[in-house]
């Protein structure tokens, strides 16, 4: 999986470069996030621009990753999310559970 973190304005800021978070390779984030929230990251933004298609298991890793940065006190959100991987949120109610911003600079100004 292609994925590039930096810190920005005190943010982790995880790029993912894909364009498709599947079967294939949704194993490989979830253990990332995992590891990345074990190491004590509280404040994770993931952009999703690349991204042109996620499935339930690509669903299921961002799910997983949410859940336990919950569990450490800490907040994760998404933003820059293509229109037709924002549709996968919506038909899920995923919309609903986390924290969507149009783009960093959204996602700035509310965490702050």
């Amino acid at each position: 999986m292609n994925l590039n973190l930096e810190k920005i304005n005190g943010f982790s800021v995880l790029n993912i470069l894909d364009e498709r978070i599947d079967a294939h390779n949704s194993g490989d984030l979830k253990t990332y996030l995992l590891q990345l929230i074990e190491s004590g990251e509280k404040n994770l933004i993931i952009q999703l621009q690349q991204v042109r298609f996620i499935d339930s298991s690509g669903l299921g890793a961002l799910l997983s990753g949410n859940k336990h940065i919950i569990a450490k006190s800490g907040k994760l959100a998404l933003t820059n999310i293509q229109q037709q991987v924002l549709s996968m949120f919506e038909l899920t109610r995923l919309n609903r559970v986390f924290d969507i911003y149009a783009d960093l600079n959204e996602a700035f100004t509310d965490e702050t």
